[in-house]
């Protein structure tokens, strides 16, 4: 034996989340306070296995042994043992975090080493090493924590005792596959015996367990605590103790295995014995890793009641025995660790599903809201859902009693002594449930086409006013009740080229839609259709493109069932989710809010319309009908009298500014004088042909 060479084992390395140092931030300030005594912790490791790299160079990469700990560290013991993540095995530990670094630096850490040393002996010459395995794998771990800073220095120790003279690889010195000892049929068998003992020892003490093959060549799995019967019938060459595996290299064990040996020889006076290593894909029930080996001791014939000596101090970054620092400023403030959470699953997203989804675009977007009742609040929800950070509102309301329960960023003491203002309540609300949003709230009334102006003053600041806010936000939302207050955004839109999302209600039907902008790329004959099937659409419309009359005052004689939205509780959100995915869609679009309209909706993506963007289609307009729960996409043309988009609106705009909308304001008929549809009304009653009737076509 004296030629055969020593078991070398694979130390730990420490693996600590954040969430793990924001934890103990918090019980620090919450908790501790003052009181630097040890507190229980619970960390947990996985089995190692080597991965495949996905380069064209296949290469297998080691997954490294580690020692993790995560924000549920802390927990109390049942529920701390239940939250461990799927597949991982316990190890409990001890933290003392000390008040000071001098603290840190001046601590008899050896004496806490050798305390947690001398419970895992105690632990295995009682015997409850054998009822609770995990108690073999006690770690210590040091810190302090510089709560100004968010900088945290550390050390942890995983003792393992040190057993004279040491074990050797028995024989030839070799670990061996799974694969190159046993059948294929073995292998699966013991695959599924182990998950079957693993789910009824759930993973407390899953990590550590007995090996034999039964009369029926069947692999039987048993716990520590059978050894006495578990092997009667066996010879000794065909006892196997296993232990859940964290070293993924081919020729080492994992640092369990030190303790589980010393276990094995004081209790049961093991001197030669088999050792399975389990190693799994975890998630993949593949166990092929698995590794077996032969170690073996010489007998002494003496059984010593001292506690061996104990090593295991992590080393540092420089590979030297010494403590290691962490620096979390930037994710520490809960804040920011909330800015880094948000995102998960859009980068998740990201991974997998949409390799080419564009998140710092959509992030950076800022998105005016023209309206913060029920549509205004269900949009900024849904854009803090896509990552969007930049989000303004404007309403000239305040909240009442009718509002919290159908628009989400009020609350029932927001409506009291009169209300709040929507558009401020709105945005400190979202800050509440995102701290780091960029929010603003404005109170105004926005001039409208058919209502005369009684304050020129005060009209001409909101003019000011809006056209400073499309003109400084990336994409408008029109969320508002009436159908002229939307004009004016609707052609500061058109001017700007600015995307603009109109989002319109009625009782269980809705509008989405966006608006044409010119395309400025001259050698493009169309924008309109994406699809050859299509007719080619020199310019997609707006909202009021479909008018043969100008937009006027529908707020005067209103019944309460007018004054009021009233519709199906669940079309609002409808809606507004309808219209986020869509603005997120068209900024992945090369030609962006020029983008050409889609309308083939093949569920089953065969058709050529169904990858404009790497989200899928991009629709002009949504027509949505909860009858019968349906959906029609709808292309429209931009009207050249149109009274928001048409050429003509956007050159007196140009030319005159204030003094143009002053006129539209004061006069009911002189959008429609403008752009020529007096004279085709007239035309049309002269001919006879057509009546027409004033419609409010509003969804």
């Amino acid at each position: 034996m004296s030629s055969s060479p020593l078991v070398q084992f694979v130390a730990y390395s420490s693996a600590v989340e954040a969430t793990f140092w924001h934890t103990l931030s918090t019980r620090k300030i919450d908790l501790y306070k003052l009181d630097d005594t040890s507190h229980d912790i619970l960390g947990h490791y996985f089995t190692g296995h080597t991965i495949t790299s996905q380069h064209a160079t296949e290469t297998n990469i080691s997954m490294p042994a580690r020692l993790c700990l995560s924000n549920g560290a802390f927990d109390d013991a049942n529920t701390a043992f239940s939250r461990l993540p799927p597949f991982s095995y316990p190890s409990i530990g001890k933290i003392k975090n000390t008040n000071t670094f001098e603290d840190f630096k001046a601590l008899d850490k050896t004496a806490l080493f050798k305390e947690i040393t001398e419970q895992i002996w105690q632990d295995i010459k009682s015997g409850e090493a054998v009822k609770n395995p995990y108690l073999l794998t006690r770690f210590l771990l040091v810190t302090f924590a510089d709560l100004k800073k968010y900088k945290y220095h550390y050390w942890f120790g995983f003792p393992a005792l040190i057993t004279e003279p040491p074990w050797h690889f028995s024989e030839n010195g070799e670990i061996k596959s799974i694969k190159d000892l046993w059948k294929f049929s073995d292998i699966e068998s013991f695959r599924e015996n182990y998950d079957l003992f693993r789910q009824k020892h759930s993973s407390t003490n899953a990590g550590f367990f007995l090996v034999k093959r039964s009369n029926n060549e069947e692999v039987v799995i048993g716990s520590l605590s059978e050894f006495d019967t578990f092997f009667e019938g066996c010879d000794s060459d065909e006892r196997i103790v296993g232990f859940a595996d964290p070293s993924s290299l081919p020729t080492n064990p994992g640092w369990p295995l030190r303790n589980l040996l010393v276990l094995l020889q004081r209790r049961w006076n093991i001197h030669k014995i088999k050792i399975l290593c389990y190693r799994e894909i975890p998630g993949k029930k593949d166990v092929s890793q698995t590794c077996i080996l032969t170690v073996e001791i010489p007998d002494s014939g003496t059984i010593f009641d001292e506690c061996p000596k104990g090593v295991g101090w992590e080393k540092n970054s420089q590979g030297k025995l010494g403590p290691r620092s962490v620096d979390l400023a930037p994710l520490m403030d809960p804040a920011r660790l909330a800015d880094t959470s948000v995102d998960l699953n859009l980068k998740l997203m990201r991974w997998r599903i949409v390799p080419n989804l564009q998140l710092e675009k959509i992030r950076e977007t800022k998105c005016l809201l023209l309206g913060a009742g029920t549509l205004g609040c269900y949009v900024a929800r849904c854009l803090l859902g896509w990552g969007v950070r930049h989000i303004t509102f404007v309403d000239n309301a305040r909240v009442s009693f009718s509002n919290p329960v159908r628009q989400p960023l009020f609350f029932f003491e927001d409506s009291l002594e009169g209300g709040k203002l929507k558009a401020q309540t709105a945005a400190e609300n979202l800050k509440k449930v995102y701290p780091g949003s960029i929010t603003e709230g404005h109170y105004m009334n926005i001039p409208m086409p058919g209502h005369p102006i009684i304050s020129e003053s005060q009209v001409r600041s909101d003019v000011e006013k809006i056209t400073q806010l499309i003109d400084s936000h990336d994409a408008i939302f029109l969320l508002m009740d009436s159908r002229e207050s939307r004009w004016l955004p609707t052609m500061l839109g058109a001017s700007m080229r600015k995307l603009v999302i109109n989002t319109a209600l009625g009782f269980d039907t809705y509008v989405v839609m966006r608006h044409g902008v010119k395309n400025i790329d001259s050698t493009s004959k169309s924008t309109g259709a994406s699809s050859s099937k299509m007719p080619e659409i020199k310019q997609l419309g707006c909202y009021f493109c479909n008018d043969i009359v100008a937009p006027t005052d529908s707020l005067k004689d209103r019944t309460l069932d007018q004054q009021c939205t009233v519709t199906r509780p669940g079309l609002s959100a409808i809606a507004s989710a309808y219209a986020v995915e869509l603005m997120v869609s068209v900024l992945h679009h090369e030609k962006g809010p020029a983008a050409p309209a889609d309308t083939i909706n093949d569920p089953s993506g065969s058709t050529e319309t169904s990858t404009s963007t790497p989200l899928g289609i991009i629709p002009h307009q949504i027509r949505g009908f909860l009858t019968n729960f349906n959906n029609m996409l709808i292309v429209g043309q931009a009207y050249d009298k149109c009274t928001a988009c048409s050429d003509k609106i956007l050159e007196e705009y140009k030319t005159n500014g204030f003094e143009f909308l002053k006129r539209v304001f004061d006069s009911p008929t002189y959008l429609e004088e403008l752009t020529g549809l007096s004279k085709l009304h007239q035309e049309s009653e002269a001919a006879g042909d057509f009546v027409w009737e004033e419609e409010d076509n509003e969804l």
